[in-house]
């Protein structure tokens, strides 16, 4: 009796009492019906944002980095920077989809299929700058790979740049074969159901005979959790080895131990606000209010709180550290950021990752759809400025003051970054049109009708 009046008071995670036929009405629905004016309207503007950007990375691999505002002291800019940004962006897609499902958390079910759409988009947007950032990539490109050459010679792999390459290219084929393992049953729903011939035969390809016999169900779930528990160690793995570019240098305020859990935190953290940013905009223009309710966005405005407070203590144990160390070196470059030439870039990191997550603490704030649109907005732009004050403060004064420059970033730089937000939400806005936004097999096995009932005899 207790279990049942535990559940009884439980917040549902489906609003509307809606039956399992209504689930996949609403879900196929998006797909069934034509494009509205306001999506095509919406896809031409991001389109043309992701082609000047397409035209800068054209005109950079023509000309050459030099092109950009990076210079002697701070070889590193918006490049790096934006690299860094999108990873870490793509980190709560297999958050949400891989540990919450292993430690079998229901609610992800309503938000892990746009979060892992948008882990495989933002790492092909990552991928774009280390690649410019090498120059000559037609040359670069070939000598990151390692296989056997006609110069019988072999990558460096002690190269942190050697291991970005393993590390982003595996996380990107599990994560893009976990999306569409889980996509596999709800291609068969819509392989029924649309009248379209083309839609029909492309989703009778992809989801790949499937029958929904017991057999395939089976086999499905045992590859799901096969695929969750390898995709798990990559949420650590991957942003760890990114923080290695950093960490294994010598440059004051890089080589700490500290950056690998300090970065794993803080892509989760950045993660878990760009998909609020996203799902508080399909929900508002799909009319998805009773399948991604404030339930499933409170519960990931405590993951910013928990994840926002362990970044704010990195900060601190960075000037802790530096302090300690006695060095008077790493002592200077944390004066310099908070006190120097990019301080304004210091205190807008520290305002929007430390202070802005504290308005979660409130459920009235934790529940309002504007106060957390704004704060993941924010926090978007506080996570941004951490990579550049990261990489900007540590080099553009270094032992040598008469080689200090202050760094800007060039119209190219700008150009490209915008470029890849187009690219990214060009490619959001085809997924959430023409692929099931929502898992429908899971999203129906949360509901009430679906948990068996036991007579109490």
């Amino acid at each position: 009796m207790n279990g049942v009046k535990s559940e009884s008071v439980r917040e549902p995670l489906i609003l509307g009492n809606p039956s399992l036929g209504d689930v996949s009405d609403k879900i196929a629905g998006i797909i069934e019906s034509p494009p509205t004016k306001k999506f095509w309207a919406l896809v031409t503007i991001t389109s043309i944002i992701a082609l000047q950007g397409l035209c800068s990375v054209a005109y950079t691999v023509w000309v050459g980095p030099g092109v950009w505002g990076v210079n002697n002291p701070v070889g590193w800019g918006w490049a790096i920077t934006n690299f860094v940004w999108w990873i870490g962006i793509g980190h709560a897609g297999t958050l949400i989809s891989a540990i919450l499902f292993l430690f079998r958390q229901k609610w992800r079910t309503a938000i892990n299929r746009s979060a892992e759409a948008m882990t495989i988009f933002a790492v092909m947007c990552a991928g774009l700058f280390p690649l410019l950032h090498t120059g000559r990539q037609w040359i670069a490109a070939y000598w990151l790979l390692p296989y056997p050459n006609q110069m019988q010679m072999w990558t460096n792999f002690r190269s942190p740049l050697e291991w970005d390459v393993f590390a982003v290219s595996t996380y990107f084929t599990v994560s893009l074969v976990f999306w569409y393992t889980g996509l596999v049953p709800d291609f068969a729903t819509m392989r029924n159901r649309i009248k379209n011939v083309l839609g029909r035969n492309l989703f009778s390809f992809f989801s790949l005979g499937w029958t929904g016999s017991t057999r395939n169900w089976a086999h499905y779930e045992m590859a799901y959790l096969i695929l969750a528990g390898l995709s798990t160690p990559l949420v650590l793995s991957v942003h760890s080895i990114v923080s290695f570019d950093f960490a294994v240098s010598v440059i004051p305020g890089w080589h700490t131990t500290i950056f690998p859990p300090y970065f794993v935190a803080g892509a989760i953290f950045s993660g878990f606000a760009m998909v609020m940013t996203l799902l508080i905009i399909a929900r508002w223009v799909l009319n998805l209010h009773d399948f991604i309710t404030l339930k499933h966005l409170d519960n990931m405005n405590k993951i910013m709180l928990a994840t926002g407070m362990m970044v704010g203590y990195a900060y601190a144990m960075e000037f802790f550290i530096a302090a300690y160390s006695e060095n008077p070196y790493e002592q200077y470059v944390f004066l310099n950021r908070a006190f120097g030439d990019y301080a304004w870039a210091y205190w807008s990191m520290v305002s929007c990752n430390v202070l802005v997550p504290q308005i979660f603490w409130f459920k009235k704030l934790r529940r309002s759809i504007p106060a957390m649109f704004v704060a993941s907005l924010l926090i978007n732009v506080g996570m941004w400025f951490e990579r550049f004050v990261i990489i900007a403060t540590s080099l553009h004064n270094d032992f040598i003051p008469g080689s200090w420059d202050y760094y800007s970033p060039s119209w190219v730089e700008v150009s490209i970054y915008v470029g890849t937000m187009g690219i990214f939400l060009t490619l959001f806005l085809l997924f959430a049109k023409f692929v099931p936004m929502l898992a429908i097999s899971e999203v129906k096995g949360v509901m009430p009708g679906a948990q068996p009932k036991h007579d109490h005899h």
